[in-house]
């Protein structure tokens, strides 16, 4: 089981608990449920979640 490291969830949260958090582990991205932590675990490529996150900054996923 790979072990994820810095969770961290979004600033922009304002704290109402309804978000997700990203973790790190070499050359990998863990995203979970905030409110549900040991729910799951989703885990993507880092180059895939980088081009992922651009294109949210791009707003071009519509």
């Amino acid at each position: 089981m790979t072990m994820f490291t810095g969770w961290r969830k979004a600033t922009a949260s304002g704290g109402q608990g309804g978000c997700v958090e990203i973790g790190a582990a070499p050359g990998l991205v863990g995203i979970r449920d905030t409110k549900n932590r040991d729910g799951g675990t989703l885990v993507v490529g880092r180059t895939a979640f980088n081009a992922f996150l651009g294109r949210v900054k791009e707003d071009r996923l519509g």
